[in-house]
């Protein structure tokens, strides 16, 4: 079964990041979001992906083709123009990217890549969420129920603390809990080939507003499938930094480069932190990263790759 990812949207609410590069190439623990979807999708057996692209999309043709020769020992022929890459350690993917146009719907890009599907069902999701959702149960609904579409039901995450009261007395507080009332679309789908009948060619045609409406109007089978577990939508800086803060607090699983040093520290390849330096808490230090002596690096954070701090820095809850 195929995965298509949709990619090519703008971001402009994370536009501190996406000024520079498209949003599912924005970094979560020094790898791109696209990249932790597609290693939860691998996780359980989903390695051929098709993702339409959109906003910067040449960002992530780089990243891949780069990538690819990066991770691999080569020979460079160059009086045959050739270039072999020998065997490594490398993700069995097969990835076909598709310009599907720098402002198109959801929909609308989704019926530009049809030529790259099977006759079959296939998986839909956006590229910009970290999640741990049951791929497997989600498929599994989806064929017990025999649907058109399937799209999982999540509840969102609320973005302040609340209080709960007696009389005049707080007898609890919940940092930032799950409403207990109320789903809204998790943004992954299970989706049959007659999908597409429903799509108008030649329009940029959205999902939620338009092709999901229409076929609840016409009676057609379109089911949501409670998922549990982690969701994040990383659309804001707001849930960018907090979805760095969960992967410290093992909320959810994504795989962090370099080596985990004590309990929620994670040293990037080739980074050094001098024995003078102080790290209090959880933190992720890129590669090739320096902290230098008599710095101090304050819980929950991040450092990208290629950072020098001082030794009168002092950084805390922060990427």
């Amino acid at each position: 079964m195929k995965v298509v990812i949709l990619a090519g949207g703008v971001g402009s609410r994370l536009s501190e990041e996406t000024d520079v590069r498209p949003k599912p190439m924005v970094e979560i623990g020094h790898r791109p979001i696209l990249w932790h979807i597609m290693k939860h999708y691998s996780s359980y057996g989903f390695n051929d992906f098709v993702i339409c692209l959109g906003y910067k999309g040449e960002y992530i043709k780089r990243y891949f083709s780069d990538s690819l020769a990066l991770a691999s020992d080569m020979t460079i022929d160059f009086g045959e123009g050739t270039v072999e890459a020998h065997e490594t350690v490398r993700d069995d993917w097969r990835v076909t990217l598709v310009d599907t146009g720098q402002h198109t719907e959801t929909a609308g890009r989704i019926s530009q890549i049809k030529k790259y599907v099977d006759d079959g069902p296939f998986l839909m999701t956006y590229g910009d969420g970290v999640s741990d959702v049951d791929l497997e149960a989600l498929v599994k609904f989806h064929e017990a129920h025999g649907n058109l579409a399937t799209v999982t039901a999540v509840h969102p995450t609320a973005r302040f603390g609340a209080l709960a009261i007696e009389g005049d007395q707080v007898v609890r507080f919940d940092e930032k809990p799950q409403t207990e009332e109320g789903w809204i679309n998790g943004g992954f789908f299970v989706l049959e080939p007659e999908i597409f009948d429903w799509i108008e060619p030649d329009r940029s045609v959205d999902f939620s507003s338009e092709v999901f409406p229409r076929l609840l109007e016409e009676g057609k089978p379109l089911y949501g499938a409670v998922a549990d577990g982690y969701w994040e939508d990383v659309g804001t800086l707001e849930s960018y930094v907090s979805a760095h803060k969960d992967v410290m607090d093992a909320k959810v699983h994504v795989d962090v480069p370099g080596f985990e040093f004590g309990q929620g520290i994670w040293i990037g390849e080739g980074a050094e932190v001098h024995p003078d330096a102080q790290i209090d808490g959880f933190a992720i230090i890129g590669e090739n990263s320096r902290v230098e002596a008599g710095a101090r690096l304050g819980d929950y954070t991040v450092l990208g790759n290629n950072v020098r701090v001082r030794g009168d820095a002092d950084l805390e809850r922060c990427v």
